[in-house]
């Protein structure tokens, strides 16, 4: 492979990491209520089990961001000032969600609490169902036209096939979320979690399928539709285990159903990296959108040096971190 596709398949491989890592994050936020609502320590517990590693998750999202940006310039232009209403919620919400994690604490007052809960599970809400969409348009193109620009507005984004991309995040993510707190909470918190499996499982499954099933008639490649089988049969193997009390196992489904369901869009989007609707000429390619042979070269040489460090940092956190949280751990607080 050239080097703009080497580094197309490096930000897809980014983004798989951060939709992995984060998921489970929206979905944990997104599931505080129904989870927690026993007690506040029951949200302790829920809180405390991505309370150290929920910020460098984050990290991805920079990475794979400023990889674009130094990449495809072309395509970081026209993805961020084209979807800048989408982009801008989902920073928007990430604030709200990060300030709200970090001093629910700090005040004992049941009514700060309450607005920062509320605050943990919009801003897991909107990021889950924003990305979606966004990741649909990318796939089923905007009007660009001839000098770059993105001409589509809001409304243009919310077709039928985008609106149900975010219906597939959100639903995947939750049901991920769910998984991930069967697998790292015990007690009630564990119990409940496997019934919220059992609960979204279904919901998930369904909506991906037929997400993905439009994504290969529509757009997708011929060799995508492996990725595509494999995303659902994972993710539906992945609710399956779970609620037999296999979280591991069940854990590492939800993981290969993101990043198979990853791989379908990106391999569905390529050579391009941003289509026309206007025209197939005006379209953002990896050959026409990348930067010069030399920035690129530098990338490799950065990339390769600083990338496993990051990757052992966090999996040494995770490993620091590995043991189930309880309401032994957290108190009643």
């Amino acid at each position: 492979m050239d080097l703009p596709t080497v580094w197309f398949v490096a930000i897809a491989v980014l983004w798989t990491g951060y939709f992995v890592l984060e998921g489970f994050d929206f979905g944990v936020g997104i599931l505080l209520p129904v989870l927690g609502r026993r007690s506040r320590g029951d949200r302790r517990v829920v809180l405390d089990a991505i309370g150290p590693v929920w910020d460098g998750n984050e990290v991805w999202l920079i990475t794979a961001i400023g990889a674009m940006f130094a990449a495809f310039p072309a395509w970081y232009g026209a993805t961020l000032s084209g979807f800048y209403v989408p982009v801008l919620l989902v920073v928007l919400a990430l604030i709200v969600r990060g300030v709200a994690l970090e001093y629910r604490g700090k005040v004992d007052d049941r009514a700060w609490v309450r607005r920062c809960d509320l605050g943990i599970v919009v801003g897991s809400v909107v990021p889950a169902f924003v990305w979606g969409v966004v990741l649909a348009n990318l796939v089923r193109g905007v009007e660009l036209g001839p000098d770059g620009v993105v001409r589509s507005g809001v409304a243009d984004l919310l077709s039928p096939y985008a609106l149900l991309g975010g219906l597939a995040t959100l639903t995947l993510f939750t049901l991920h979320g769910a998984v991930f707190l069967a697998l790292k909470t015990d007690g009630p918190v564990r119990h409940r979690a496997r019934a919220a499996v059992r609960r979204t499982g279904p919901v998930a499954v369904t909506v991906l399928a037929g997400f993905l099933a439009w994504t290969q008639t529509a757009h997708g490649a011929g060799w995508t539709t492996a990725a595509a089988v494999g995303a659902v049969v994972a993710l539906l193997a992945g609710a399956v285990l779970a609620a037999l009390g296999r979280e591991g196992w069940a854990f590492v489904a939800t993981v290969v159903t993101i990043a198979a369901f990853t791989v379908v869009l990106f391999g569905s989007l390529y050579p391009a990296v941003l289509p026309s609707t206007l025209d197939p000429a005006f379209d953002l390619t990896v050959a026409n959108a990348a930067s010069g042979p030399y920035t690129l070269g530098l990338l490799s040489w950065v990339g390769g040096i600083f990338l496993p460090v990051v990757i052992a940092y966090q999996s040494w956190s995770y490993w620091v971190f590995r043991r189930r949280v309880t309401r032994a751990h957290v108190g009643a607080a």
